[in-house]
């Protein structure tokens, strides 16, 4: 029986969670370019929340709360739903990016109908979707 090394363990691993974590990449980077933001802001940590909050128009002070222990983890599901309510999507579709954000990211960010709504009067001011 041949002997598996640590590192072709890894490598049959790793390439596909690299080849996932791009693609929800990009979808972030389509994303930030669909609400009138960079799209490289995506790839640098901190500046990356910040231009978040300003895609679904929260202060620069919510950052902070991202750091509170067990806050920062209703804060992050907060601040998705926010986001893909800004793109004019439900919250089950919420639920789809926090469980399944391969399949349901690049649905948002490469769909010709998904827009930013923030800027129009589709969306008011508790951040939800006016019907």
């Amino acid at each position: 029986m041949e002997k598996i090394g640590i590192f072709e363990m890894l490598g049959v691993f790793l390439i596909p969670v690299l080849i996932v974590s791009l693609l929800v990449l990009i979808s972030y980077w389509k994303l930030y370019e669909k609400a009138g933001k960079p799209g490289w802001a995506v790839l640098i940590p901190i500046y990356s929340t910040l231009v978040l909050l300003e895609i679904i128009r929260k202060p620069w002070w919510w950052l902070l709360l991202m750091m509170i222990p067990g806050l920062n983890i209703i804060w992050a599901i907060w601040a998705l739903n926010l986001f893909v309510k800004s793109f004019g999507k439900s919250e089950g579709f919420t639920i789809g990016c926090l469980f399944l954000p391969y399949v349901f990211f690049p649905i948002l960010a490469f769909s010709k109908d998904t827009k930013y709504i923030y800027d129009t009067n589709e969306f008011n001011s508790i951040g939800t979707s006016e019907v």
